[in-house]
């Protein structure tokens, strides 16, 4: 009867019937325990649970085992007491219970949720001294918090070492990871390499790179210079029928004039015209001060002319033609 209210949630119930229990001097086996301190972290009467577990240890001819613990150590990893759940996890194993990946893995949940996914770094050091072997809860756990607070580099760190041992991240961290490595390849050292692997890892398991992913590692790769790589990603990213945005194709026009490549600029400026995208002013201004640099100042007039002609007005004019005397004929003619 007891199990049936467990399991049709009725923890109140549950709660009144083990007392009724205890009372009459039955004492319920461990793994209803087990199921009670799961039941009231569930409703979030977690300091009931950790009750229970010290009455457990000290008036119960049953003793805890680890998933009594963990039951307990989870509740308070939801509601912010990682710290209390650590403890907990220390008495277990003074008591002489060998903790295994899943009470770790609560410790993973909670430190993550608290912003502290740093400190998993030493809970899986932990892990490895006594002889603990992480399952993949524990590293994409792990890798899941970095990711969120921003720790960026060490998640690529744990994404390594999952890889090596053949886990597997879902779709969406393996993105998520991709596009944070780009956004630090924009202010930090880090190798490029590394950016486009992860990338490379998406299409690889078979996954689909998101938009957003597709338009950081084209910005990633231009502000690199890095032109032919990321002129690849874009023809993939259309083909795969994803219109990139307007700062996509200005990243790349730029990246692509800072080469001295005017022409293939152009290319992608007709290429706008081709999927219906307006280009913006900061494109025609990118445009139209390279070919004044390059000396090509009847391209730079055509091309502020088209944009006078499609409502945009360019700050960046079309260099005045300087005319010498030497440029005359004898006859005065040009």
């Amino acid at each position: 009867m007891l199990l049936c209210f467990l399991k049709a949630h009725k923890i109140e119930k549950a709660m009144n019937l083990f007392r009724a229990m205890r009372e009459r001097g039955f004492e319920p086996k461990t793994r209803i325990f087990n199921r009670l301190i799961v039941g009231l972290c569930s409703v979030g009467r977690v300091e009931e649970a950790v009750e229970l577990l010290s009455e457990i240890n000290q008036n119960s001819c049953e003793k805890p085992d680890i998933y009594t613990y963990t039951g307990a150590m989870d509740g308070l990893c939801k509601v912010g007491r990682s710290d209390e759940a650590r403890e907990l996890l220390e008495e277990a194993i003074h008591s002489g219970i060998k903790p295994n990946p899943i009470a770790y893995n609560a410790l993973f949940n909670g430190y993550c949720k608290e912003g502290r996914a740093l400190e998993g770094f030493s809970l899986l050091q932990e892990m490895f001294d006594r002889e603990i072997e992480p399952d993949f809860i524990s590293y994409a756990t792990l890798l899941h918090g970095l990711l969120k607070w921003n720790e960026i580099e060490m998640g690529l760190q744990i994404y390594d070492r999952m890889s090596r041992i053949g886990f597997k991240p879902c779709e969406r961290t393996l993105n998520k990871l991709a596009r944070g490595l780009c956004r630090v390849s924009l202010c930090k050292e880090i190798s490029l390499g590394d950016v486009e692997r992860v990338f490379r890892s998406i299409r690889e398991l078979g996954y689909v790179p998101s938009p957003h992913t597709y338009c950081l590692m084209i910005h990633s790769l231009s502000t690199r210079g890095e032109m032919e790589k990321a002129l690849s990603i874009l023809t993939e990213m259309i083909e795969n029928g994803h219109p990139p945005k307007r700062m996509t194709y200005n990243t790349l026009i730029k990246g692509l004039c800072s080469k001295g490549r005017v022409d293939d600029a152009m290319d992608v400026l007709k290429l706008m015209f081709e999927r219906e995208t307006s280009p913006s002013k900061a494109a025609y201004n990118i445009l139209i001060r390279e070919f004044n640099q390059s000396g090509r100042v009847f391209d730079a007039s055509r091309l502020y002319a088209k944009a006078l002609k499609r409502g945009v007005v360019p700050h960046q004019q079309p260099a005045e033609i300087l005319v010498k005397e030497t440029d005359f004929c004898e006859d005065g003619t040009f």
